[in-house]
């Protein structure tokens, strides 16, 4: 069985550098963090992407997608940092034919995600927004993924922004990626497949469109019984740096349904009129399009987790009334109904978080905007509140992503942009 980012229960290595971090009243062993030794472009940073991939149980390998220096500082390359089972390092290239593929450095936007299918191939989207197919994928198991977005549906006409992949049970990769088609007056959300055993992809259904909206992905995760938990937000048609109505839906691909939390069959497209909302809006937000960040109450970035039994465990930033910080939240669906929990908000923090599922309790990563130790995890402490661990102490991280592997650990994908420095964990 092949699981790509899911979360559920979600020069060689001595170039490396190995600092260990001691959590501080968590009862687990020491988290370990190891330098990747490459350098990383500036533009390596974003909220939505998902760059991390993880296989093997006995042996264990990581897939690390990264942005590196281009041939200007205003352009990047796309790269894959592998960590074999040994521990020892490599660079595999993007390739766009006989040269590597650069773009243009667009933070936020230009980043690439990274899937593993069953046979063993690299799937990666890189540097979309707004764009055409980006699309590179290996011919050979591990081998070297080449430009092959000609396999694209509606490789001719289509065009999106921020895609989100991840592995099923079953070793097909789902694509979730926001169309740019503006012609509709909104933006939708739209889930393609790749049939492994067909060697194929497909557009399997457009998730979530709403009129004056723009569908804004954030992570997809299967849970054990082959079903596809998909949470994403909303802005003002047609973008906007400040989202809201933090929606979740589940698909079923063996039938083609969407379902709610509370196990109810809905309609799809989803709309605001029948999704799941996660974070309703507080009384003065707003949606507001375009000119950057409006302030006000609202939501910027969210990631997803699923627990033993399927139920969706979600860490979002959202900016509460009055305040002028983005809080961390941690929300999960009980009773039925959604309940939420402030996991922090002494200071402002970053995009950067994500969430796993340990078997029995959730662990909820995040970083803040300063200080000597950006990057952090959060338990709860069983008293209502949750304690909070440094994971690189002395290291300015600004963004992360973080998955579950088969072996129960907690694979970590650190940036930090000050020093152009990646790094790999352990937890």
């Amino acid at each position: 069985m092949i699981l790509g980012r899911s979360r559920f229960w979600k020069i060689g290595a001595a170039a490396a550098l190995l600092i260990s971090v001691l959590p501080a009243s968590t009862g687990m062993a020491a988290a370990t963090l190891t330098e990747v030794p490459y350098v990383i472009d500036s533009s390596n940073q974003a909220g939505w992407w998902s760059p991390l991939e993880t296989y093997g149980t006995g042996s264990e390998y990581a897939y690390l997608a990264y942005n590196a220096p281009g041939s200007t500082e205003n352009t990047h390359t796309v790269n894959i940092a592998r960590r074999d089972g040994s521990g020892t390092w490599s660079n595999i290239p993007v390739m766009n034919g006989s040269v590597i593929a650069e773009y243009n450095d667009d933070i936020g936007h230009n980043q690439p995600s990274i899937a593993r299918d069953g046979s063993g191939r690299f799937h990666v989207f890189a540097s979309m927004h707004n764009d055409s197919w980006r699309y590179f994928r290996s011919d050979t198991v591990g081998g070297t993924p080449q430009n092959h977005s000609s396999d694209m549906p509606s490789f001719t006409t289509f065009k999106g922004t921020y895609p989100v992949l991840t592995t099923s049970p079953n070793g097909d990769v789902y694509l979730l990626i926001r169309s740019s088609d503006d012609s509709t007056g909104y933006r939708p959300g739209l889930l393609f497949r790749w049939n492994n055993a067909q060697s194929s992809w497909s557009q399997v259904a457009v998730v979530g469109a709403n009129a004056g909206r723009s569908f804004y992905p954030n992570d997809l995760v299967f849970d054990a019984q082959g079903d596809l938990h998909i949470l994403f937000e909303w802005s003002a048609f047609v973008s906007s740096a400040l989202r809201h109505d933090l929606s979740y839906v589940k698909y079923r691909p063996s039938t083609g349904t969407f379902y709610k939390a509370d196990g109810s069959v809905i309609s799809s497209p989803v709309s605001l009129g029948n999704v799941d909302i996660v974070q309703s809006m507080a009384p003065s937000e707003a949606y507001v399009k375009d000119g950057g960040d409006p302030g006000g109450p609202g939501i910027q970035s969210a990631k997803l987790a699923v627990d033993s039994a399927g139920n969706p465990k979600i860490v979002y930033r959202y900016r509460e009334e009055g305040s002028s910080n983005f809080s961390v939240k941690y929300a999960s669906y009980e009773a039925g109904g959604w309940n939420q929990q402030t996991v922090y908000n002494a200071t402002a923090t970053r995009a950067g978080i994500d969430i796993t599922w340990t078997g029995s309790n959730v662990r909820v990563y995040y970083t803040k905007y300063s200080g000597t130790d950006r990057a952090y995890m959060a338990v709860p402490n069983g008293n209502g509140g949750w304690t909070q661990t440094s994971i690189a102490s002395g290291k300015p991280i600004e963004r992360l992503s973080v998955e579950r592997n088969a072996n129960g650990i907690d694979i970590l994908y650190l940036v930090d942009i000050t020093n152009r420095k990646l790094y790999y964990g352990r937890n």
